[in-house]
């Protein structure tokens, strides 16, 4: 007989009738029976993240800078221009080529780092709870749901305790629907099925058991997840890269108009014309810009999960790095997370065995172990105490959620007597008992000291008290304290101190008490603006809350909502924010987050929140996420810059050339040859050393210094190539073909050797050397482009084997360019100085530099790093 695979309506159906359709039990499948649905199903997925080459081949063509290549072969073969038309389909397929290997790569991390990325579930199986990766379960499992889970498959529910689901994702209901048992009628709707779970919401509050009924793609969500197709916003960085595409598309139109114009008012032939143009217009445009910015993003996850990080997204790499404020919480991030009982204390403060007695009887022990940290330490600590309660029976149970901050249970001793017990947070417990205010003494020094405390509180009840409403936990009496202690982390302040020297602000928002969060800052030596609680920030308006996220440092018993609220607010002024979770209350603070971080030990909805999971929760670790972010970007402006500027310089120098020349200055072959040479010597560039000052703060695109950039170094590469014309015309007398070789030559030579003097503001070599990939391929590029003229390919090139005279007037303008460049870099980044729209403190701290240098110069010595972190791109104000 085949493996039960699905029921119809289940919700229409009693909790026996669904049993009986799916041949299984209360106790759930046998792990043999499991296998063969497995088998016969396939697993519990929607869609995995797997590479497919050939998408990523067709997406190579998608580029226009692809199209232009192509237009520009058709048309010269159809003008019977052969070789011109080889030429340059060969460099399409170069192109095509490199881009699919880097992309290719990058996708393959992406593929391991979500296979390293799971969720597990608790599932009965031979009569025993086992955790497995949700993609394992099949119809017929029964499955356990707690607070923060998200609901793993579709479900019929069996068991249910005060279970309440976001049911957002499906119905677009933002509030949270209760949950039962009972079966609803034929043609409920799909809102209204209250004895349903349902894949991908969320387990908002409580607790339950149910019967999965659909898998994978058979599931409510799997019906629609097809038809989603609503993209991810842009991050800043896919903006910023949008704004750069469009600074180089409106400087390739004016060259390119500029230069048809050029050559059909010197009345050469219409096709040549347009062919020149189109080679120039592609020329500027650096092809390989996706690849090298896919290769540093992959590079850099690779890093990153070396050290434990996990990037979900590529693009949330340059994200990590360009962060200046991270909103964490507390506990396993500036604390140990090793929470131990210390004390059970009466509200005098003398120690009480009766309230650790109590505080188990509110806690599940069958569960504990699945629930927070506090019930674990709990019955952990509670030794012989633990013996004590076996013999109660609990009746009822209301578990904790965000909003109360408090759990309770009914249970009934062997005489016959029922109690309810509450406990939580001790001013949420003290505010509903008659006789709160005679532990207040003891509550307020046990904060100081720095412990994390739960109230205890009873009444005694009916023995037919089988619910618990808001008004059952009211008029209670006051037992005492369970008092925990969570010491602070030994390599926090290390941390804390790394984050500070990349000028990040660490900003601590947590459910715990305002004085043991403030004393946990004080004594990790943290700068403290202030700090203010949950209830402090609902009073406050708007722009007092604004003013108050941006100057204090520790938000202490804060709403999830209120933690977003944060998040939101500091985004506002122009702050980029990343936040640190792991529970379901900060999934909305995650959501809203520029970089959302979570852990792998976190509930599944902070994990699908975040764009970065960490393998530890470690600051440390997160620090060195953040420095990659910023090395991976500074890499790419590198890149940036390079080419903006080289290709701007060439190809302003082929506009003017073209029309003084009787002859093209270059070939278009030539042209797209000279850019796809000079761009493959770029590729290394994602593995080149970085300067310490460019990770020491945020920084981000900026068109307005790129343009200025590429304005001011793009002229001095022309002059250079003009002096060539000049020589190769007025010297060496050439024709066209001995022209189009020694200008090719020396523009391929002098604008590849050039990024040694742009990738760094210091003095290269001497005071910031190169990465070795970088160095050996911009060598090998420039020998492959001295040796073209000397292999049987310069006959289809268009080359001729030039003079050696030329060589040596060759190196000698390779060496001044780079004597002019490096005092150019000076100028330059002087100048950025006073631009007035740099930030103040960036100006200050130039001139605090430009006086540090002036004293090393008057004893003969340069200072090691007298720079300021400037560059084409500028530091978040």
């Amino acid at each position: 007989m085949p493996p039960a695979s699905t029921v119809r309506n289940p919700e229409c159906l009693s909790v026996d009738e669904v049993l009986h359709a799916l041949r299984t039990s209360r106790t759930g499948l046998s792990a043999n029976e499991a296998t063969a649905r497995l088998e016969h199903d396939g697993p519990n997925a929607l869609r995995t993240v797997r590479v497919h080459p050939f998408e990523i081949l067709l997406n190579q063509f998608k580029s226009a800078l692809m199209i232009l290549l192509i237009v520009t072969a058709v048309l010269a073969g159809a003008l019977g221009d052969v070789s011109d038309a080889a030429v340059i389909g060969a460099i399409l397929a170069a192109s095509v080529l490199l881009g699919f290997l880097n992309e290719l790569r990058a996708a393959r991390a992406t593929q391991a780092l979500h296979d390293r990325v799971h969720h597990t579930t608790t599932v009965i199986r031979d009569g025993q709870p086992a955790t497995i990766d949700v993609t394992g379960l099949v119809v017929g499992d029964v499955v356990s749901l707690t607070l923060g889970q998200i609901v793993p498959a579709d479900l019929r529910l069996i068991d249910v305790t005060d279970l309440a689901c976001n049911e957002s994702v499906l119905t677009g209901e933002s509030s949270a629907v209760g949950k039962s048992i009972s079966a609803v009628p034929t043609g409920t709707a799909l809102a209204d099925r209250s004895d349903c779970a349902y894949m991908g919401t969320v387990v908002q509050s409580g607790s339950a058991t149910g019967i999965v009924v659909a898998t994978g793609e058979r599931t409510e969500f799997g019906s629609v997840a097809g038809g989603l197709t609503e993209a991810a916003p842009q991050t800043a960085f896919q903006r910023g890269l949008s704004r750069f595409s469009i600074l180089l598309l409106q400087v390739a139109i004016v060259l390119t108009v500029f230069i048809v114009i050029a050559n059909l008012i010197l009345g050469r032939p219409i096709i040549d014309s347009v062919l020149f143009a189109l080679a120039i217009a592609v020329g500027i445009t650096p092809q390989l810009l996706p690849a090298v910015v896919t290769t540093a993003l992959a590079a850099g996850s690779r890093r990153l999960s070396d050290d434990g990080v996990l990037v979900k997204r590529l693009v949330a790499i340059e994200d990590l790095g360009d962060i200046d404020i991270l909103l964490t919480d507390k506990t396993g991030t500036l604390t140990d997370g090793k929470i131990s009982l210390t004390a059970t204390l009466a509200p005098d403060g003398t120690p009480d065995d009766q309230v650790l007695r109590d505080g188990l009887l509110g806690t599940d022990s069958a569960i504990h172990a699945g629930g927070n940290e506090l019930d674990a330490a709990l019955w952990r600590d509670a030794g012989h105490v633990a013996d004590s309660v076996a013999s109660y029976e609990r009746i009822a149970t209301r578990p904790f959620d965000h909003d109360r901050q408090m759990a309770s249970a009914v249970t009934v001793s062997t005489d016959g007597n029922a109690q309810l017990v509450v406990k939580g947070a001790p001013e949420r417990v003290m505010a509903r008992c008659v006789d709160g205010e005679r532990g207040q003494a003891t509550l307020d020094r046990l904060f100081a000291e720095g412990s994390r405390v739960v109230a205890v509180a009873t009444k005694q009840v009916n023995t037919d008290h089988t619910t618990i409403t808001d008004n059952d936990e009211t008029a209670l009496s006051l037992e005492g304290f369970l008092v925990f202690l969570d010491k602070p982390k030994a390599s926090a302040a290390q941390s804390l101190t790394a984050l500070a020297a990349l000028q990040i602000t660490v900003k601590v928002a947590t459910g715990d008490n305002v004085v043991v969060a403030a004393k946990v800052v004080d004594d990790l030596g943290m700068r403290s603006g202030g700090a203010i609680t949950g209830t402090e920030l609902d009073a406050l308006s708007p722009d007092e809350f604004d003013r108050v996220a941006r100057e204090y440092t520790v938000f202490a018993r804060v709403t999830p909502a209120q933690k977003a609220r944060l998040v939101t607010s500091l985004r506002a002024h122009g702050q980029s924010v990343a936040f640190l979770g792991d529970g379901v209350n900060d999934s909305l603070a995650l959501h809203a987050a520029d970089v959302g971080i979570s852990v792998d030990s976190a509930t599944d909805v902070a994990k699908d929140s975040a764009d970065v999971v960490m393998l530890q929760k470690d600051l440390g670790v997160l620090a060195k996420g953040v420095a990659e972010g910023r090395r991976t970007f500074a890499n790419t402006i590198k890149y940036v810059q390079m080419s903006t500027s080289s290709n701007f310089g060439n190809m302003f120098s082929a506009a003017g050339a073209s029309a003084l020349l009787p002859f093209l200055p270059m070939l278009p072959s030539q042209i797209l040859l000279n850019n796809l040479l000079y761009d493959t010597s770029q590729l290394a560039i994602p593995s080149d050393r970085v300067d310490p000052e460019l990770l020491r703060s945020p920084s981000h695109w900026d068109i307005a210094a790129i343009r200025r950039f590429m304005l001011f170094f793009g002229p001095l590469s022309s002059l250079f190539d003009f002096l060539t014309f000049a020589v190769m015309l007025h010297v060496f007398h050439a024709g066209a073909s001995e022209f189009h070789t020694a200008w090719f030559v020396e523009s391929l030579c002098t604008q590849t050797l050039i990024v040694f003097a742009i990738r760094t503001r210091r003095i290269p070599f001497l005071r910031s050397r190169a990465g070795g990939w970088l160095i050996a391929s911009v060598l090998v590029v420039v020998a492959i482009g001295i040796a073209l003229p000397f292999t049987p390919l310069r006959h289809i090139l268009g080359f001729v084997v030039l003079p050696w005279t030329f060589y040596v007037f060759l190196a000698s303008m390779v060496v001044a360019y780079l004597v002019l460049v490096e005092l150019a870099k000076r100028v330059y980044y002087t100048s950025l100085t006073f631009h007035p729209q740099m930030p103040r403190r960036w100006r200050d701290e130039a001139h605090h530099i430009q006086r540090r240098a002036a004293r090393f110069t008057t004893v003969g010595h340069a200072p090691r790093q007298a720079t300021t972190s400037l560059s084409a791109t500028s530091p978040k104000s």
